[in-house]
C-alpha cells in the first residue's frame, strides 16, 4: 500500500486498541489514545525506511535519506545471509528485513527502553519524529505542498503539548506500565502495532510480505505472505482509495469514539 493508506490503517489500529481497552474495563486516557494514535500513524509508514523513495526516507530531508540507504544495505546483507534455498541473491532490501515481526518487536522495544531511560528529551524525540510522519501520512496532500521545516514546526509543537498533557498524574505517562521507573515504557507498543500493521497492508499487494521470518515455508524463509492471489491488488490501486482508506477511517472513528466511551 501507499503512505497515506499505511498511516490511516495504523491510527485506525491504535483507536482499535483503545476500544479493547476500554472494553476489557481498562480505558485509555485520553491522551495516551492520542498520542498513540498519531505514533502509530507514524510508525506505520516505518518499514519502508528500506527504499530511498518512500515518504518516511524524504521526511527529515539528507538525514532520512541516508539512514534509508544504510537499512537498505542491512536488508539486504541479512536477505542474502538467511535466504532458503529457494530464494536467489537480492542486489536490495526492500520488503526484507524491515517488513517481519521480529523488525517490529526489536524496534519497539527500542524505543520503549529510550522513552524508559534516556527522559523527557528522549520522550520528546520520539513524539516529534513520530509527529511529523504522521503530518506527512494522513495529511499527505497538505504535506507536499508545504515546506519541510513547517512540517517539521507541526511535529514540534505537537510533541511537546502532548508530552506536557501526560506528565501531569493520571494522563498517560504512567500508562499500562506503573512501576518506578517505567514513565513512558509503553510508548513502544503502537510502534510494534504501527508496524505489523504496515506489513498485513503490504500482504494484500500483489508481492506480498514475509512478516513471518524467519520462520521456514517451503524451501523459503523470506515467503511472501499474502491474501488468496485473485485478491491481490497493486499498490496505489483504485481498491485502495475507494474501500479500504473509507473502512479505515470508518473503523477509526468508530473505535475512538467507543473507546472515549461514547457509545455508554
Amino acid at each position: 500500500m501507499m503512505g497515506p493508506a499505511h498511516s490511516l490503517s495504523g491510527a485506525t489500529a491504535w483507536l482499535g486498541v483503545g476500544a479493547a481497552f476500554y472494553a476489557l474495563g481498562e480505558p485509555m486516557p485520553w491522551p495516551v489514545l492520542l498520542a498513540g494514535t498519531l505514533i502509530c500513524a507514524g510508525a506505520a509508514l516505518a518499514p519502508d525506511l528500506d527504499q530511498k523513495s518512500a515518504t518516511i526516507s524524504r521526511a527529515f530531508g539528507p538525514l532520512s535519506r541516508s539512514l534509508a540507504i544504510l537499512i537498505d544495505k542491512l536488508a539486504t546483507v541479512v536477505f542474502n545471509a538467511t535466504r532458503g534455498a529457494g530464494e536467489r541473491k537480492r542486489s536490495g532490501g526492500h520488503r526484507t528485513l524491515t517488513h517481519t515481526w521480529v523488525w517490529a518487536v526489536l524496534v519497539g522495544a527500542g524505543f520503549s527502553a529510550a522513552a524508559s531511560a534516556g527522559g523527557r528529551w528522549a520522550v520528546l524525540a520520539i513524539l516529534f519524529v513520530h509527529m511529523v510522519l504522521a503530518v506527512e501520512g494522513l495529511l499527505w496532500r497538505a504535506a507536499r505542498v508545504s515546506s519541510d521545516v513547517l512540517v517539521w514546526l507541526l511535529g514540534a509543537a505537537g510533541a511537546w503539548i502532548l508530552a506536557g498533557i501526560m506528565d501531569q498524574p493520571g494522563y498517560g505517562a504512567n500508562w499500562l506500565f506503573a512501576g518506578e521507573g517505567q514513565e513512558y515504557l509503553w510508548l513502544g507498543l503502537p510502534i510494534v502495532v504501527g508496524s505489523v500493521v504496515h506489513t498485513i497492508g503490504d500482504a494484500l499487494t500483489i508481492s506480498g510480505c514475509p512478516v513471518l521470518w524467519p520462520v521456514p515455508i517451503g524451501n523459503k524463509r523470506w515467503y511472501p505472505v499474502g491474501t488468496p492471489r485473485f485478491m491481490r491488488f497493486r499498490a496505489g490501486h483504485w481498491v485502495e482509495h475507494k474501500v479500504l482508506m473509507p473502512a479505515f477511517g470508518l473503523a477509526g472513528t468508530a473505535g475512538g469514539c467507543y473507546a472515549l466511551g461514547f457509545f455508554g
